[in-house]
């Protein structure tokens, strides 16, 4: 079993800045892949961005350049810095861990909101 939990959204003017971190206990040392989605309201559950456990990443168009994630395998936690925060990226954002195995684990979310 793994938890995921996630904590960082909250309430930020357009153009400013989140850091997102998604801790994990449980059975961690098992996750491959990690990473961001999210879903707006009345919208499907989106790709933001994922992470290897070696480091490579993968990112919607919607966010390259804008938001980056990392990943602290000591810590297991996952993070995702945005920038230039947009009203459009707002949304409940979850954490994803995906074990070696191929069974996939979601955090319960955290909700950005994006508006002056």
């Amino acid at each position: 079993q793994v938890q995921l939990v996630e904590s960082g959204g909250g309430l930020v003017q357009p153009g400013g800045s989140l850091r997102l971190s998604c801790s994990a206990s449980g059975s961690s040392f098992s996750i491959n892949t990690m990473g961001w989605y999210r879903q707006a309201p009345g919208k499907q559950r989106v790709l933001v961005a994922t992470i290897t456990s070696g480091g490579n990443t993968d990112y919607a168009d919607s966010v390259k350049g804008r938001f980056a994630i990392s990943r602290d395998n000591a810590k297991n936690t996952v993070y995702l810095q945005m920038n230039n925060l947009k009203p459009e990226d707002t949304a409940v954002y979850y954490c994803k861990g995906t074990l070696i195995v191929g069974v996939v684990y979601w955090g319960k979310g955290t909700l950005v909101t994006v508006s002056s």
